[in-house]
């Protein structure tokens, strides 16, 4: 059994009632591969979860963009792993650059926000990516591997885990990976899963790319073989997502 093409889309921190129904509405009237095809995933800001779940179609699902590393309480302006569960949301993003460079979210502790939101039942997209700096000092698969470590040290199950690996040079920069970087190092966690973790692990774990990725260029990068999917920032606002999601047609 192939693994199942993921697209997930990161409305960031953007949108209003309106443009959030908008959107909504575009993905609802998409033609679209099924279900055993694709695995369709969006992720609007917090104040706009139960709004998009209420009216998104029943084969879409809804994400949140973060959660708190451990059990409500005295955490001003977090949002807990239950609460999610309790709004029935099945997915949250972990560990996105943006929350790793301006929150200076460490490495161990997304680790301890993934083994945290997985035991309470969510499913996590693991978002792991190098900057430009280290692209091109030569060190992609050291930091890129550094990061999965701090992960696979706190995950028994992977069932329930896709990575993302976002190149933080090429997010929102409009520079994309060439679909032999995405592949090269998608390979390469590939390959690093299987010597640290499993070969089961390795095969089954879904990779997915993300950085700047439209309806230009998702069905070339869907083409490698290691790339499972993508995770969409700013096209996933668009009306171009609907043809990102059919690039799964090119598996």
């Amino acid at each position: 059994m192939g693994r199942k093409f993921f697209v997930g889309g990161n409305w960031k921190c953007n949108g209003t009632n309106e443009e959030v129904k908008k959107i909504v509405s575009t993905l609802n009237g998409a033609e679209v591969p099924s279900e055993d095809v694709v695995e369709v995933v969006v992720s609007p800001p917090f104040v706009f979860l139960p709004v998009v779940k209420s009216l998104l179609r029943s084969d879409f699902y809804v994400a949140a963009q973060n959660c708190w590393v451990r059990k409500g309480g005295a955490f001003t302006g977090e949002v807990s792993a239950e609460m999610l569960i309790n709004l029935d949301i099945p997915w949250v993003i972990l560990g996105h650059s943006e929350r790793r460079a301006l929150l200076n979210e460490s490495n161990e502790f997304v680790g301890d926000k993934v083994a945290y939101a997985l035991s309470q039942g969510l499913k996590v997209i693991a978002c792991v990516g190098e900057t430009l700096e280290q692209r091109e000092s030569g060190s992609t698969l050291e930091v890129v591997a550094a990061q999965t470590k701090a992960i696979a040290d706190q995950v028994t199950n992977w069932a329930n885990v896709v990575i993302a690996y976002e190149p933080v040079w090429a997010i929102g920069t409009g520079k994309v990976a060439s679909p032999a970087q995405a592949q090269e190092v998608h390979q390469d966690l590939r390959k690093w899963l299987a010597d640290n973790v499993s070969a089961e692990v390795s095969s089954t774990t879904r990779i997915i790319y993300g950085g700047s990725v439209n309806g230009a260029n998702c069905q070339v990068l869907a083409g490698q073989p290691d790339v499972d999917g993508f995770l969409v920032g700013g096209a996933s606002l668009k009306p171009e997502f609907v043809d990102i999601i059919n690039s799964a047609s090119v598996k």
